[in-house]
């Protein structure tokens, strides 16, 4: 007996030792490429911001892009949605998707896209964990873990949010399950690619939330679970249109050079209209001025709309960083209206509707944490947790499965 004990504690240790090995591995590789990834997205959205004549070659850029993904024998629809499925199923992720998404997603920053980058880091991430995982011939149960890994570790390279990263892309393979065996590595690989990110050079993002805005007590409650059925709304519209729009792209052009240079010529002429280039690239600076207490009331549908053409056309990026546009303008907007303050309703509505499209409660909660500190945590847990519940099985992801219905299995 005493044998059988010592031996399965030693399984422990060995294994406890391989995992904290492989998420070192996995974390310091893709933190090296999640920084040269970060720091060339900064550097090209700053020389678009210097150069306007940039966005009049978007539709060559989308040329480009269709050109590429053909070249790599990859089709152009090819996107998270993969990744999670051959996470689920254990199949193979191609490896040339990792240039794919890196050279097309700084492009389409470049020229003006409207799009993230952290769903381009889930697609990176998993490509470069998953040829990890090949080099090191783990066993079949293992493979998925090494995809997780390398998720977990280019979203915290780029954000600096190591839990919310690990817990995040545990979180939305199934919700309602979550796989425990891949908390260890993909926690040590994502503060691993999080200490390499910052030790090349990756600038933290200026996250702020000014204390004292509000007191947390049953009033603020009551508003805080108000914003979040506001945040619920506002998922099911988001993923309702990315979803519709994707499908109507798809349908009506279905050449992929002429439906992306299509959606290119429409988001110059929308960005002509309107005579501002805030909905072009991540929009970090509008989600900032939001969460400072300004924003346009009507900013949120403009984003949305500018998503939908740039990433329903075949450009190549995120819907993480506008879900947090879409939220933060939309908090900032109705907060006056429940008596909430508009820089708190914005912190609220970012990870409200960043709950709402991904359905990862606990990432959300942890993402409030990360960013904005500790102090209204009751407040963001209960705006997360309405907003999840009452955005019922809409995602962002048409990948994801639901292992627990969110109203149960008797109703």
């Amino acid at each position: 007996m005493l044998r059988k004990q010592l031996h399965a504690s030693l399984l422990y240790v060995v294994t406890f030792l391989r995992w904290v090995a492989t998420g070192i591995m996995i974390g310091a590789l893709c933190g090296l490429v999640g920084a040269v990834f970060a720091l060339a997205v900064e550097g090209v959205t700053h020389l678009r911001e210097h150069h306007g004549f940039l966005l009049y070659l978007l539709p060559l850029g989308g040329l480009l892009i269709a050109w590429l993904y053909r070249l790599m024998g990859l089709p152009l629809s090819l996107g998270t949605d993969e990744i999670i499925t051959t996470v689920r199923t254990q199949g193979h992720v191609p490896v040339l998707m990792a240039p794919a998404i890196f050279l097309s997603t700084v492009l389409t920053h470049l020229l003006g896209g409207s799009a993230g980058r952290e769903g381009a880091a889930l697609q990176l991430g998993g490509s470069l964990g998953a040829y990890v995982g090949d080099l090191t011939h783990p066993k079949s149960d293992s493979r998925r873990i090494f995809e997780l890994c390398g998720m977990a570790a280019l979203f915290s390279a780029l954000f600096g949010t190591p839990l919310t990263a690990a817990v995040f892309v545990i979180e939305i393979i199934e919700v309602g399950r979550i796989n425990y065996r891949a908390f260890l590595p993909c926690v040590v690989s994502a503060v691993t690619a999080a200490l390499m990110a910052r030790l090349v050079g990756v600038p933290e993002e200026p996250w702020y939330l000014a204390s004292g805005l509000q007191a947390v007590d049953a009033v603020s409650a009551l508003q805080a679970c108000g914003m979040g059925i506001v945040c619920a709304l506002a998922a099911i519209l988001f993923c309702s249109v990315m979803h519709i729009s994707g499908k109507t792209f798809r349908h009506v052009v279905k050449n992929d050079y002429l439906r992306i240079a299509l959606g290119g010529v429409l988001v110059v002429l929308m960005s002509l209209t309107l005579g501002t280039h805030d909905y072009n690239g991540g929009g970090m600076q509008v989600i900032f001025a939001a969460l400072g207490g300004q924003a346009d009331p009507w900013a949120f549908l403009l984003k949305l709309l500018f998503t939908a053409v740039t990433l329903s056309a075949g450009f190549k990026g995120g819907e993480i960083v506008p879900s947090f546009f879409i939220g933060a303008t939309l908090g900032c907007t109705v907060a006056p209206l429940l008596g909430m303050a508009p820089a708190l309703g914005a912190a609220l509505g970012l990870v409200g509707v960043f709950c709402g499209v991904t359905n990862a409660p606990l990432a959300a909660t942890l993402l409030s944490i990360e960013l904005f500190g500790a102090e209204y945590l009751p407040l963001f847990g209960l705006c997360a947790a309405v907003s999840f519940m009452l955005s019922g099985h809409f995602s962002l992801y048409h990948a994801q499965l639901f292992a627990e219905p969110k109203l149960g299995h008797e109703e």
